[in-house]
């Protein structure tokens, strides 16, 4: 064996040896381990370190570039303005203080973007601690001895511009005290009693923004009745708790926010007529260029003529000619005569004989018009034009001019809707486009009540009777009732108030002549849906109304919010005559079922609510007198957004709570 064979068999004779020896190796195993728990140690605090600087350097950020947003001022500019920058570098700074965990070399650049945001960058040094003792080689051969850490961030800055919608009962009982309850204060709207007003000139139409204003002409003639209110009333805090509203709003939102207004006042009817028209005259059956011009109501015609009574008077000693005078000398023109007040005609006839020296006979018949009361198809293309018109249900001078409410277009009578596919009537943004999805001008003049029974138009026998089955008599019922007689009208069987207002920018004196305006009146049933269908189609982002609530230019879409204030619960009635006719005749919303008419209109209201929900506007409800009831608590966006009052300053307080909550801004990033 040669040396070096010898060599080589003692190195592994001593390895061998060695490896077998156990002495010593905790020692090794214990400073391996020690080694590899403090580089992990190490790692960890500084990924922690890296962690930390990096989320309040996103925050910081994120702070600056909304306060660039904030103060940036819009132009056509392509850079940030300087006091922007400004703002921005400062709300920097104070989130993210420079040697906060030994951080160094920091830097914030804020910019403006193309589409009118501010973007902006940030970094900083972080030292390492630990893991710089071992040297560790990172895979692009760096010794980490420090990291730099970077972010970027970008803000839109909304100053959320938004769109409030009123709705507002106008019911009779709005005149009682909120604390009154149903008994006193339907005892209450009896003891006041009601006067008349005259409709103010700018009442005709609902104002648009920047196209139409309320300064034309008023109606001709025209006036409306209402309910004497109580010192108090609850009308009274309505009108105060708008006025409220606007001035808390005007103190909570940020400059260069835009605030649009409209309102809906309701009862069994809503005054929208001249509002539609304003978009679209042809909206509106019989509105101009429509080929149709006749509508149907619930009405009179004249279909013939009967005899009321016949007088004869005896002559005796005339000539044939003679007795012929005797006519022409009672009416030279005509042997017809015509009373305007009676609606009676009266013709004469002769007859001669030669007998007893020639007598003389003149017959003076009485005749009156016989009227078919039922559906009738009437003209309404002139009554459309603010023009008075003749009465086509009278015979003497009666004349009529359209107030703007209106009568819905074709409606479904049911229990239930899927707000997925409403009808017609519900669809908010359904926009017309033949007779059946028009809307109707509403006609008090030639809506006339009358005896239903087996299924046909009967004629009146009882009632104190001006013509053939024509009664002024409320004591009977639908008895041959014209709707348009100061009896009827005073008792809120047809109650044509307030034009809308479409939203627009309003100042606090456009508020306040609104509310305080003289047919800004409580009188009528309690119908929610009339009120919410127009609510929700003049604040809905698409239908008719759509430009009104559009985006301001180089904005957002507007919060949308609807504030619907009652004093009552569902209360209709199927002889009233409003947006759905008279239910007892029309049958549009029961389909006849007029022991659940109630739960239709509930059903009708909670489906638009569900579909104004669905479309993102927020709803509030205020109960005024009452506490919330079942529908008003559903039909809000939430619990918190369903209030009750009682007093006239609750009311107040309340409208003053929403306000401001509507009134915060939103970030959106």
């Amino acid at each position: 064996m040669t040396d070096s064979g010898n060599w080589r068999g003692g190195v592994m004779q001593t390895l061998n040896r060695v490896a077998r020896d156990q002495r010593g190796n905790v020692l090794a195993m214990s400073a391996l381990l020690i080694f590899v728990t403090v580089v992990l140690a190490g790692s960890s605090v500084d990924t922690a370190r890296l962690y930390l600087v990096k989320a309040r350097l996103q925050q910081a950020c994120d702070s600056g570039v909304l306060a660039g947003r904030r103060f940036m001022v819009d132009s056509a500019s392509t850079t940030l303005d300087a006091n922007a920058s400004t703002q921005a570098t400062n709300f920097f700074n104070n989130n993210f203080k420079a040697g906060w965990l030994q951080t160094g070399s920091v830097t914030f650049t804020p910019a403006k973007t193309a589409d009118n945001r501010v973007s902006g960058t940030a970094s900083a040094v972080v030292p390492m601690t630990l893991t710089r003792l071992f040297n560790i080689i990172y895979q692009n051969g760096v010794v980490p001895g420090s990291q730099t850490i970077n972010v970027t961030c970008e803000a839109r800055y909304d100053l959320a511009d938004t769109d409030i919608m009123f709705v507002l009962d106008t019911t009779g009982s709005m005149a009682c005290l909120p604390s009154e309850d149903n008994a006193t204060c339907s005892a209450t709207v009896n003891s006041q009693g009601t006067s008349a007003y005259a409709r103010p000139a700018d009442s005709a139409l609902g104002a648009a923004s920047g196209s139409v204003n309320d300064s034309v002409a008023g109606y001709p003639g025209s006036f409306g009745y209402y309910v004497n209110e109580r010192s108090g009333s609850r009308i009274s805090a309505l009108r105060t708790a708008v006025i409220s509203f606007y001035n808390t709003m005007a103190a909570n939102i940020q400059p260069g926010t835009n605030i649009r207004y409209g309102f809906v006042t309701y009862t069994s009817v809503v005054n929208a007529g001249r509002a539609i028209q304003s978009i679209n005259p042809q909206f509106m059956v019989g509105g101009a260029g429509n080929a149709t011009t006749n509508w149907t109501y619930q009405s009179r015609r004249v279909t013939a003529d009967y005899q009321i009574s016949a007088t004869n008077t005896t002559f005796t000693g005339r000539t044939s000619a003679q007795c012929n005078d005797l006519i022409v000398a009672r009416n030279p023109a005509t042997p017809l005569t015509y009373n305007t007040s009676t609606q009676q005609a009266t013709e004469s006839t002769v007859s001669w004989s030669s007998g007893s020296g020639g007598t003389c006979v003149v017959t003076a018949r009485v005749y009156g018009p016989t009227w078919t009361y039922g559906p009738t198809s009437l003209n309404v293309s002139n009554f459309l034009t603010n023009a008075s018109v003749d009465d086509p249900t009278r015979v003497d001078t009666g004349t009529a001019s359209w107030q703007g409410c209106i009568e819905e277009r074709d409606t479904t009578a049911a229990s239930s809707f899927d707000i997925n596919n409403l009808p017609a009537d519900l669809d908010p943004d359904l926009v017309p486009t033949n007779d059946a999805t028009r809307w109707r001008p509403a006609w008090p003049e030639v809506i006339y009540g009358r005896n239903y029974t087996g299924g046909t138009y009967g004629y009146s026998s009882t009632g104190t009777t001006t013509s053939n089955g024509d009664t002024n008599s409320i004591a009977i019922g639908l008895s041959y009732a014209r709707y348009n007689t100061d009896q009827l009208l005073r008792a809120g069987w047809f109650s044509c108030g307030k034009p809308v207002r479409r939203l627009a920018t309003m100042s606090l004196t456009d508020v306040t002549n609104y509310v305080n305006a003289p047919d800004f009146r409580p009188i009528g049933g309690t119908y929610h849906d009339t009120g919410m269908t127009w609510g929700l189609r003049m604040i809905s982002p698409n239908g008719i109304f759509a430009n009104d609530t559009a985006a301001w230019p180089g904005r957002n879409p507007p919060n949308r919010v609807i504030v619907f204030l009652t004093d009552g619960a569902m209360a209709p009635n199927v002889s009233i005559y409003g947006q759905y006719g008279v239910e007892y005749f029309d049958r549009r919303v029961t389909g006849g079922t007029f022991t659940s008419q109630t739960d239709y209109h509930n059903a009708r209201f909670l489906a638009l609510c569900a579909k104004a929900k669905s479309m993102n506007i927020s709803i509030w409800t205020v109960a005024l007198g009452l506490a919330a009831t079942p529908e008003l608590q559903q039909c809000a966006s939430s619990a918190q957004q369903s209030l009750s009052s009682t007093s006239g300053s609750d009311l107040n307080t309340q409208f003053q709570s929403i306000a401001q909550r509507v009134a915060r801004l939103r970030v959106s990033q």
